[in-house]
Parts: structure tokens; sequence; C-alpha cells
């Protein structure tokens, strides 16, 4: 039986391994941990693994184990676009019409890998919710496909990407939610409903700062 450690962090990454898990509990041997600290048990008590997959998780795994195990990573983008941090609100902040679940082989880079499984979908009218749930369809989908492949003895296929496609973000921070009065003149209001809307809870929402100190909350917004 297959030996298989999931690491899932936020609230779409736990619906994702949950389904795995509804999938392939009776079929394969499946560790779900949830924090870097549960993790880095695991390895300190030497545990081994036939594949790790990581969803939605931030922390940057050592090269000895990237180079020692089968640990597949899911990003929400087209890789290699929007590599690093905040995918997500990066690519409905820029307006971007299309986006897409990837899943990687991991390596020492970040979000470098060569692909294993790419889907796109539209965030066309879409608030980060809306977003979640396809993220969370499209993985379950492509994670599926890679286990029921190594349940059956076959190959993995992974694809290099294309370096000259590539775009780096930094991950966001909670003061960038800001929108300010200069904003309405110089962004259109497609812009600032995608910005509103890519700022929903748990991440730090949209707000500006009034004349008397208060502070006015974003969240939602919708573009006519």
């Amino acid at each position: 039986m297959l030996d298989v450690l999931i690491c899932s962090h936020r609230e779409w990454a736990i619906d994702i391994s949950n389904n795995i898990i509804k999938t392939f509990s009776k079929k394969i041997n499946i560790q779900n941990i949830k924090t870097p600290e549960e993790f880095h048990e695991k390895f300190l008590n030497d545990e081994k693994f036939d594949a790790i997959l990581f969803i939605g998780w931030n922390e940057i795994i050592p090269k000895e184990i990237t180079d020692n195990f089968l640990c597949v990573c899911l990003h929400p983008s087209l890789l290699p676009k929007y590599r690093g941090g905040s995918p997500i609100q990066h690519q409905m902040i820029n307006c971007e019409e299309m986006s897409g679940v990837t899943i990687f082989k991991m390596d020492e880079g970040i979000d470098t890998g060569p692909i294993y499984f790419q889907k796109e979908f539209t965030l066309q009218g879409k608030n980060l919710y809306e977003v979640f749930k396809e993220i969370i369809n499209i993985g379950t989908e492509g994670f599926n496909n890679l286990l029921d492949e190594l349940l059956n003895g076959k190959l993995l296929n992974f694809k290099q990407q294309d370096e000259t496609k590539s775009t780096y973000f930094k991950r966001r921070k909670p003061s960038e939610s800001e929108i300010f009065y200069d904003d309405f003149e110089n962004f259109t209001a497609e812009e600032i409903a995608n910005k509103i809307n890519s700022l929903l809870d748990p991440y730090p929402n949209a707000f500006i700062k009034c004349k008397d100190d208060s502070i006015l909350y974003f969240t939602s917004a919708k573009f006519l």
C-alpha cells in the first residue's frame, strides 16, 4: 500500500485534502497534517513516504526532502505565470481573464518544477469564494489522477516549464489592501471591484481611511 503525506493549510486546501482522503482512504495509507511543526516532526522521526502532496502550503521545503521524496505541489495559477506569493489576489487585481490550477513536482526553486497537471478556468465575474470553488474542484481532479497513476504503477509524466514566460510576484502585505481616494480616478471600476473581491475573509479586506481617522472596510463589490 502506498504511503502518502498530505500537507494542507488554508481552508480551500483542506477541502481538497478531505476529498482525496474520501476517495483513497481504503486504497492508500494517508496522513494529513496542517502545520509546519507537524511536518518537521514527521522527518525528525525519519518517516518515509511514496509521495508528499503540498496544498496551500506557504513554507519552503528543504532541498534534502524534495530530492529524496516525490513532492508535488498545487499552485493556483497557470505556471510559469504568477509564481510566488498571493497568486490569486495578484491575478484578480490585474484583471486577468483566465487563471488555473497547476500541480507540479517541487525542486529547490519557487514554483519552478516540472508540471504534471494543469487546467484553466475563467476569473471573469467571480469573487474570491467562487475562485476557491474552482480551485477545489480542479485540484481534486488533478490529485485524483496522480494518485490513480501511482496506484496503477504508471510513470508520471512531467513537462518542464517555459522560463521565457515566467513571472514572479511577492506575497501581499495587509497595508496593500488600502484603497486611496486617487484610485477612483486612476483605476477603472472593474479594477477596484476586483481588488475588493480578491481580498475577502480570511484575507485582509480592502479598506479606505476616512477623514475622521475611521476605517471603512469593503467585503464585496459588483462591477456593472
